[in-house]
């Protein structure tokens, strides 16, 4: 007798082993459930040609087709992927709408004796429950600033505010961006706006009200994907600790953090340095441009730094006019200055903050 197939509205149900998504690689790759995985029953261009036949041929056409390529690549994955899941397994399985691709999978596992859920609506159902909460949940958490120049380390304390049980979210870590114009990361790209927005909401989920956030300072947008907006709403009028060091001391941080860039032979830097002519100039380009090619890295960071990054800061800073909390200032931008300077975070907050830390 085959297992039942239950429909759920939610894909947090408890009942629920694992999140099948049988949406094609690319539809996936734009967006989908954390934690799930990507078991196709058409390959994008499995799907593209059966979206023609729709079109130029005729319905039955494309069924009878769409048909044989569902079974061929749902045995396919029952036979590798799903070949070590045991007899009470029971998956959660979605397409696009809830529609034939998640019936015609779970309907198989049904006959093996798999209990199958289905999300009903879909990933569209996924998708507007999270943003419906992402506009709604900003304003149930408290958030805690941790602003300052570029060099600073402000990602780096983030990790040591997280490893004395603090409540974090990195921003940039989600967006596999530094935030900057030379903050792409290597072989890291960013994700979609959307993928971006579900590892957000992700985030969120996993952190208690009732305590504080520590976030960085970050512009409504970090390189290609934008802040959702309620959320930086939220951060425009939440508190920030400020961390201070000095030119001297962010140096030899920041060639630790940009060391895949710093390649006199390397173009990357060239071209970006070049791109920022119309703001700055070529006199002042062109001197970056010169200690680049030399291979002086220190006096190029020591000019970008007083003459882009450190006047965009405080512009920023007279911007916004957060509530600041007050500064702190690091001993050494290296690991023993962020375990030092987690700790003065963590002081100065309790000193604010009516919330357990």
């Amino acid at each position: 007798m085959p297992a039942p197939i239950t429909t759920v509205t939610d894909w947090r149900d408890p009942r629920i082993d694992e999140i099948i998504d049988v949406r094609s690689p690319a539809e996936f790759a734009d967006d989908h459930i954390p934690g799930a995985i990507n078991l196709p029953v058409f390959s994008n261009e499995q799907r593209a040609e059966i979206g023609t036949m729709y079109k130029q041929d005729s319905a039955f056409a494309a069924r009878r087709a769409g048909a044989a390529l569902v079974s061929a690549n749902i045995a396919a994955h029952i036979h590798t992927k799903l070949a070590d899941r045991p007899e009470g397994w029971r998956p959660l399985i979605h397409c696009w709408r809830g529609g034939q691709r998640s019936r015609a999978f779970a309907h198989i596992c049904g006959e093996i004796g798999w209990a199958a859920f289905l999300l009903q609506g879909g990933y569209k159902t996924y998708r507007g429950m999270i943003m419906d909460e992402l506009r709604a949940l900003p304003a149930q958490y408290h958030l805690i600033l941790i602003g300052g120049a570029t060099g600073v380390g402000k990602t780096h304390l983030l990790q040591q505010l997280k490893a004395k049980n603090a409540q974090i979210i990195d921003l940039e870590g989600l967006a596999h961006h530094r935030g900057s114009l030379l903050g792409a990361m290597v072989d890291k790209p960013q994700p979609p706006q959307r993928l971006f927005e579900s590892r957000l909401h992700e985030a969120l989920q996993q952190c208690d009200p009732q305590r504080p956030i520590f976030v960085e300072s970050e512009s409504s947008r970090i390189g290609q994907v934008a802040l959702p907006k309620e959320w930086w709403q939220r951060m425009t009028t939440s508190p920030m600790i400020e961390v201070e060091a000095t030119p001297e001391q962010r140096v030899p941080s920041l060639k630790r953090d940009y060391a895949h860039l710093l390649n006199p032979d390397a173009p990357a830097l060239h071209d970006l340095v070049s791109g920022m002519h119309h703001r700055h100039g070529y006199d002042t380009t062109q001197r970056w441009q010169d200690a680049l090619s030399a291979g002086d890295f220190d006096s190029f960071i020591t000019q970008i730094l007083r003459d882009h990054y450190d006047p965009a800061y405080r512009r920023t800073v007279l911007r916004h006019q957060r509530l600041s909390w007050g500064k702190i200032t690091l001993s050494s931008v290296d690991e023993t200055g962020f375990v030092k300077g987690a700790d003065d975070i963590l002081q100065l907050a309790a000193h604010h903050s009516t919330l357990p830390l």
